[in-house]
């Protein structure tokens, strides 16, 4: 990426100065420069704030309650892993924070939640099932409310930021149905081979 990146720019500056459009160039770049750190402050402030929403819940025990209330689900999908374990615990904490729309608030309980599938895998070289699936669902997750798409457009002076919610809902809804019934079925499939 860094080569694809680094030919991006070069080419950018040949074809700015060979155009004789040094000055827009020169614009651009500093244009750029401030839009990147306007929006670099306004994601980071929304990411502090629900990380620290997110770490609040953690401590007054909401995301037990959700865990609780995600078991019956996550049980299901997850059936190697114990209903009070702290596998099962990350992994609510991580689906509460992509539900959210937080992904990067998610992803320290995504990485504390494999480490768990990890050991209780045995701690093999090869993925689990139950490691399979989480990263399936962890990639392909559900949004309710993606507070950072949110964030982001009404950055960008969206006058209503948050209209694209039936989009996001019917788009990560099919996204995480069709990852976790193919993980299922190759789930099923290795099973049947061994």
């Amino acid at each position: 990426m860094n080569i694809l990146f680094g030919a991006l720019i070069i080419i950018a500056v040949v074809f700015g100065l060979v155009t004789q459009n040094g000055a827009g160039l020169t614009q651009g770049v500093i244009t750029g420069a401030e839009d990147s750190i306007n929006l670099l402050l306004t994601m980071a402030g929304m990411l502090m704030l629900w990380s620290g929403i997110m770490e609040i819940a953690a401590r007054g025990g909401v995301t037990k309650m959700i865990g609780k209330a995600l078991a019956p689900i996550l049980q299901r999908l997850f059936k190697n892993v114990n209903k009070n374990s702290k596998a099962l615990e990350y992994i609510s904490m991580n689906v509460s924070a992509n539900l959210l729309g937080l992904g990067n608030a998610a992803t320290p309980f995504g990485l504390s939640a494999m480490n768990q599938l990890h050991r209780l895998g045995g701690e093999s070289d090869r993925a689990t099932d139950d490691m399979v699936m989480f990263v399936v669902m962890n990639t392909a997750s559900i949004q309710i409310f993606p507070t950072m798409i949110g964030s982001l457009r009404q950055a960008y002076s969206s006058t209503a930021p948050f209209e694209i919610l039936p989009c996001v809902w019917i788009s990560s809804a099919t996204a995480l149905a069709v990852g976790l019934i193919i993980a299922k079925s190759f789930c099923n499939i290795k099973q049947r081979s061994d």
